[in-house]
């Protein structure tokens, strides 16, 4: 039987709705993709469909397939259990040269702990335009699940987590276990389980870029990058109660090549800690606080090689913080800092503005050791403003037996934020020059080399 191409099109669009009629999914889509399908049927030969479940649209240079998680089942009200949905569509995406994963607005996905696992077509989006979180509490958690992290990216090479949705951790739950610092007598903690979920992991990932999200009240950290490189974050806003325990901001371990900008960290713990296995890493522009600061460390715990280098935090305000710019390692570690460049940073109300600490000790005491990271090669440059006088603005506690050499300040002038009184800076073992006159002056810095340096097995990378 023959058709007329008019024939052929109107019988094209009828076989169409009926298809999609007896599955139900007519519905799903959005106006603009049944118009493209339809134009693609009825002017045939038509490109390769993408897969199930996805949309395209034309971004200027190049079509991009749009997947919905929605089009996978995804619910979205915040109760029901939308994993599944998001698994699916990763699954689809992954396969797709500049996939979007859409998350999207007016929506509330609750989502297990899940891995989202690569290798993935090159240009991945993640785009969260609505909300996302995990079930309420330890309580809700899954009993065969890991309680020590919620959403992990594994393995995933080019892929850009973006968007203006929130990413909200649930946390409150979690702070109040017993076992947290703040629950117990005097800081104390007490027995019970306290394992506490990581927000978002990338781990052994490169390439990544996240931007422009909003997250809030994660259980423990809100972004860690583990074995990473090329990880560039900016114009993230992070927020969490300045009572939440261990809710830093974003955590970097074995991940180097990184740059973290424009961002906004108020927080339980440190706004940035930088751990062990880190070099090239690049921090500006950013407002910290309340907080416990920005930190390298801590490092050397449980007599550890730690090896970090080439740090640079600049352009930064740092605010009615505990620290301001931290170096904290554990007696008894080994291996170097070396390389840190702290320039321009403004200090408002901060109790310890400038910290260097080779005795850090999380509980009442910690056994003396002789052995230390080698501290080396850092320099304060431009760091202004004004400290909480509970401490002094500068505490340099060094090791006895490594010391820390080749520190360097120029152009620091720290005033008390209430009262006349100007605190002393603290010294132990530091050596290192003033190029120009600080404020307090650093009396207590030695000058010159120490008579002794740290032997290759214990201060070298």
């Amino acid at each position: 039987m023959e058709f007329t191409r008019f024939g052929f099109l109107f019988f094209s669009i009828f076989l169409l709705h009926y298809v999609c009629s007896v599955h139900g999914r007519l519905y799903d889509y959005p106006k603009v993709s049944r118009f493209r399908a339809l134009s693609q049927i009825s002017l045939p030969p038509s490109p390769a469909p993408a897969p199930e479940g996805a949309q395209k649209i034309d971004n200027g240079k190049k079509s991009a397939a749009i997947f919905n998680v929605l089009s996978y089942g995804a619910v979205g009200d915040g109760v029901n259990d939308d994993t599944q949905a998001f698994k699916m569509a990763w699954d689809a995406a992954c396969q797709v040269d500049s996939a979007i994963l859409l998350v999207p607005n007016h929506y509330s996905f609750m989502i297990q702990s899940t891995i989202f696992t690569g290798p993935c077509k090159s240009g991945l989006v993640f785009q969260i335009e609505g909300t996302i979180m995990p079930p309420d509490g330890p309580d809700s958690w899954p009993k065969s699940v890991s309680k020590k992290q919620w959403l992990v990216f594994y393995r995933i090479d080019g892929m850009s987590m973006q968007g203006d949705g929130l990413i909200d951790g649930k946390g409150e739950k979690w702070w109040n276990l017993p076992c947290k610092p703040h629950k117990g007598i005097n800081g104390t903690t007490l027995p019970g389980p306290c394992d506490s979920p990581v927000a978002i992991r990338f781990f052994m990932s490169s390439n990544l870029t996240v931007q422009g999200l909003k997250i809030k009240n994660s259980p423990l950290f809100h972004f860690r990058f583990d074995s990473c490189r090329d990880v560039h974050v900016d114009s993230l806003h992070i927020k969490a109660p300045s009572q939440s325990p261990n809710t830093d901001g974003i955590h970097i371990e074995n991940t180097n090549d990184v740059t973290i900008r424009n961002s906004i960290i108020s927080n339980g713990d440190d706004c940035i800690s930088i751990g062990a296995g880190c070099y090239n890493v690049d921090i500006r522009n950013m407002t910290c606080g309340p907080s416990h600061g920005i930190s390298i460390g801590s490092l050397g715990i449980h007599n550890s090689r730690a090896c970090v280098s080439n740090i640079t935090v600049a352009d930064s305000t740092i605010k009615y913080s505990d620290n301001g710019v931290r170096i904290k390692t554990w007696q008894g570690g080994f291996g170097a800092v070396s390389k840190l460049n702290f320039n321009n940073i403004r200090m408002e109300s901060v109790r310890n503005p400038i910290i260097l600490d080779q005795y850090y000790c999380d509980k009442k005491t910690c056994a003396n050791q002789t052995s230390a990271v080698y501290i080396s090669d850092v320099i304060y440059s431009n760091i202004k403003g004004t400290y909480d006088v509970r401490s002094p603005p500068m505490h340099l506690a060094c090791s006895n037996s490594v010391p820390c050499t080749n520190l360097t300040f120029l152009d620091v002038e720290l005033y008390p934020a209430q009262g006349q009184k100007i605190l002393e800076p603290f010294c132990w073992n530091a050596y290192g020059a003033l190029r120009t006159l600080t404020i307090p002056p650093v009396f207590c810095l030695l000058e010159g080399t120490p008579q002794s340096l740290p032997s290759n097995d214990v201060g070298q990378c």
